[in-house]
């Protein structure tokens, strides 16, 4: 690696989100200095593919974290997956990086966090104001509602033939986790303005009747939209298997859709990766085409 380039950690690197910013790294910049910060041996030997550097930290281990920081220039901090623990976990990475004196913390919060009436917003919201704290420089990526959200549960919606939720006609801005994987790595490529916050979303905004309709076409079965409120919604994906704290979460962000919670018209996202974002018809023929 150059001397001259900045060395570059990305936190949760084992993560859906965490590969993808490895991997625009890796494209948009072969010779990029990266490091990968995992929780586990195991996890190391997974990246092991993408010929990055690997160190053990984890979000409770502020030993680790000092360690996994040493000499490391520009950070991104992927949120804590872990609902109700992400302010305290963010916590411990912001002190490290304060000690390390990164030049440089983005960090992947959610879209309009100041203003979102969302629950999901409170985390993020601390960790926003813990950075500014810091008085070292940071970037905030306010990240929309992924697509692979909604995709990821198209198979059992054309079993039973409906898509179900509780978010009535809002509309979703979403874009594919690679976009917002492609942001931050270009903000860790080239950095941005101390305290830039961005605001991403997807280019297309649409309905959960629109994505029904748009399975109905790519699979040629019949799949329409079935609204719940937020309690009936909740319960069936308890009836799913999804633990309490997530089918929460999803059912109270899918009533929060349908009050524009994550409607964006911005179009900053596509801005600053240079092309427009994945979609919505793209998005469910790549999960019909694999089955």
């Amino acid at each position: 690696m150059s001397a001259n380039k900045p060395r570059l950690l990305i936190t949760g690197a084992s993560g859906q989100l965490g590969r993808l910013v490895i991997e625009h790294l890796r494209r948009l910049d072969p010779s990029a200095d990266i490091t990968a910060m995992v929780r586990t041996p195991q996890a190391a030997d997974e990246l092991a593919p993408f010929r990055v550097a690997t160190r053990i930290g984890d979000y409770t281990d502020p030993a680790s974290l000092d360690a996994a920081l040493t000499g490391i220039d520009r950070l991104l901090l992927i949120s804590s997956s872990v609902l109700g623990q992400r302010a305290a976990h963010h916590k411990t990475v912001v002190e490290a990086a304060t000690r390390a004196s990164v030049s440089l913390i983005a960090y992947t919060s959610i879209l309009r966090a100041d203003t979102s009436e969302l629950s999901l917003a409170a985390e993020h919201l601390a960790t926003e104001k813990m950075l500014r704290e810091t008085g070292l420089p940071y970037v905030i990526l306010r990240n929309g509602w992924y697509l692979e959200n909604d995709t990821a549960m198209l198979a059992p919606a054309v079993a039973h033939g409906a898509i179900i939720g509780s978010a009535g006609d809002g509309r979703l801005s979403s874009a594919s986790r690679s976009n917002y994987a492609e942001a931050a790595a270009l903000v860790l490529l080239h950095g941005a303005p101390a305290g830039t916050i961005y605001e991403l979303a997807g280019d297309e905004a649409f309905t959960l009747t629109q994505l029904a309709a748009s399975v109905s076409q790519r699979t040629g079965k019949t799949v329409g939209y079935r609204n719940m409120s937020e309690a009936e919604y909740r319960a069936a994906l308890l009836g799913m298997g999804l633990p309490d704290a997530m089918a929460t979460m999803l059912a109270e962000t899918s009533a929060g859709t349908a009050k524009g919670a994550l409607e964006d018209h911005g179009r900053v996202l596509s801005r600053l990766i240079g092309h427009p974002t994945t979609p919505l018809a793209d998005a469910v023929a790549a999960v019909v085409q694999r089955g």
